[in-house]
């Protein structure tokens, strides 16, 4: 009789249980983060049960009002909190609140053309020369693999093209080999290599294809007028050929005007087709090349012509599916805001290039691009008047959707830390 009344007991506990766990109050607790991070005048909404209290001991950096079934917090001034929720008196959850300084930067949109220039010389492809015994490749037999970059020769840098042929010929008429520094991704090594004398052209050759620079279009995501800190792409500019990311050495951004659109179809993204500035119309130089875009300084400020101000940006666990608009250039140098649709997002904690799925509402950009083309990759992303990423790439069977990366992590590569900016004002 114990052991049955022991097990119904059991039982009933259990069934209980699991009642709690699908409850609303019980589910609505369990989805109460436990750290908030807003800036300076943002508001943020928890959603919390009836039997639910709220109680903050004299916060120094939020206000909050409490309703019946939420807490609305206000961030006032950068610095750390916390928020407690209580039962019946009992505190049950600890929120920490993390106020950062009110960051604000100028949206971009406009078209820009993208000159980079490689780390060294990038090797791109093999070729056989041919001599009077043999066809071979004085490269590929040196070790040197597509992708590689050649920094030195007998160390000397090597910055272009032009700079290789005498070292080339030199060693073809002595005899004596070449001593190649070269990088392959994060790692160097030294290597010989003997050019070998074309017999139809009479040239000393390496048999390597190499280049030295590459050129594109793309859109500028923002700059912060103050340190002219900028970012543009959102995503990594990859050698055509070699499909790796170009390691760069310098480069420089141009004014550039859109001048036609090949339209994006299921399995074949559509571009932007633009011609680029004058040498004159540089605009600002590149320091990175990331899988978060490319970032450097402007020599100047620029303007869009279509929301020329400063603009709040939206931290990831702010971003909500819904409405949102990106601003971009479809024809000529005009920058014009189109209407998209957030289709999910991710409120990443570290950084990521895949924050957001979004989808291209807006009849005038459908009939004029077929969704996202190629060069709108960096069109800012603006929900409630705040900047809160970039598109990045399209879905190749899908033109009207893509990707979008957050605006945060863009920022964290330009080298402006919204989260350490509080702890650098209080040091100093």
């Amino acid at each position: 009789m114990k052991d049955r009344l022991r097990q119904l007991t059991g039982g009933i506990l259990l069934v209980s249980l699991l009642l709690l766990g699908f409850s609303k109050p019980f589910q609505q607790y369990v989805n109460i983060p436990a750290n908030i991070t807003l800036l300076e005048g943002q508001e943020q909404i928890i959603p919390k049960g009836t039997a639910v209290t709220a109680m903050a001991d004299s916060p120094e950096n939020f206000t909050y009002s409490e309703q019946a079934k939420s807490v609305s917090l206000t961030a006032e001034a950068p610095g750390k909190d916390e928020l407690f929720l209580q039962i019946a008196g009992l505190p049950v959850k600890k929120v920490d609140v993390n106020v950062l300084k009110n960051f604000k930067v100028f949206p971009g949109g406009q078209s820009i053309g993208v000159r980079l220039n490689t780390l060294g010389v990038l090797v791109v492809g093999h070729h056989l020369v041919s001599t009077k015994s043999e066809k071979a490749s004085p490269g590929e037999e040196a070790g040197i693999q597509v992708g590689d970059i050649i920094t030195k020769i007998n160390g000397k840098e090597i910055k272009k093209m032009e700079q290789v042929a005498p070292f080339v010929e030199d060693a073809g008429k002595s005899g004596k080999a070449l001593d190649l520094t070269v990088q392959r991704e994060k790692e160097k090594f030294q290597t010989k290599l003997l050019p070998l004398k074309d017999e139809k052209e009479q040239d000393y050759k390496l048999g390597l294809y190499i280049r030295d620079s590459a050129a594109g279009i793309g859109t500028m995501t923002f700059y912060e007028p103050k340190s002219k800190k900028y970012g543009a792409l959102g995503h990594v500019i990859s050698d055509i050929d070699t499909k790796k990311p170009i390691v760069v050495e310098n480069g420089q951004i141009v004014k550039s005007t859109v001048t036609a659109i090949e339209k994006g179809k299921n399995g074949n993204p559509g571009e932007k087709l633009a011609r680029f500035s004058g040498n004159r119309d540089v605009i600002g130089n590149i320091t990175l090349n990331s899988p978060f875009g490319i970032f450097g300084k402007l020599k100047k400020n620029i303007n869009n012509g279509a929301l020329d101000k400063e603009m709040p940006i939206g931290l990831s666990h702010q971003v909500k599916e819904g409405p949102a608009k990106i601003l971009t250039v479809v024809e000529g140098n005009q920058v014009e805001p189109y209407d998209i649709e957030i289709v999910s997002t991710v409120p990443q904690k570290f950084p990521a290039t895949k924050g957001m799925v979004i989808k291209v509402t807006d009849k005038r950009l459908l009939n004029k691009t077929g969704g996202i083309v190629q060069g709108m990759s960096g069109s800012p992303i603006i929900q409630d008047g705040k900047l809160i990423g970039a598109v990045t790439h399209v879905f190749v069977n899908d033109p009207t959707s893509g990707y979008g990366v957050h605006i945060e992590w863009m920022l964290h590569e330009a080298g402006i830390d919204i989260y350490e900016r509080q702890n650098l004002d209080k040091v100093g």
